[in-house]
């Protein structure tokens, strides 16, 4: 039997990365984080809305590709040690951002880096690649 130091359990100050990819509202925008805590960035896209479907504008859908190059570049540089992408499986099944992105980024993230995917109807192609899954239905 092996132990874990407090500092080597997952998450107990881990840098930790939470994105909302559409919902907006608050012109936030990645170029504005939040930190919640010592360790915790929670970044929100800069949109002057929640977003429903893929019926964009310019501005926006801009916002929403900058915010993914942001994850994309987060994740490669192993900044963070949990990354959560939160209604992703919805901006993927709009077309905001491209599944076969999402699928190359998993296969080349950093070995120590976990990620929390959140949305219903997650395309197979990421769920094929994933560690984990965990579905929640209502009942």
């Amino acid at each position: 039997m092996s132990w874990l130091r407090p500092s080597e359990l997952q998450g107990q100050g881990a840098p930790v990365l939470a994105v909302q990819f559409l919902k907006g509202g608050i012109n936030q925008g990645h170029q504005h984080p939040v930190r919640l805590g010592q360790n915790l960035d929670w970044v929100r896209c800069d949109l002057s809305r929640c977003i429903e479907n893929a019926d964009l504008d310019e501005l926006e859908t801009r916002a929403i590709e900058q915010l993914w190059q942001y994850v994309q570049n987060a994740v490669r540089e192993g900044r963070y040690s949990l990354v959560i992408l939160d209604e992703l499986s919805l901006a993927v099944n709009l077309g905001l951002i491209p599944e076969a992105e999402v699928v190359a980024l998993i296969d080349n993230k950093p070995h120590h880096l976990d990620m929390i995917f959140t949305g219903p109807s997650m395309p197979q192609r990421i769920l094929d690649v994933a560690d984990q899954i965990t579905e929640i239905r209502r009942s």
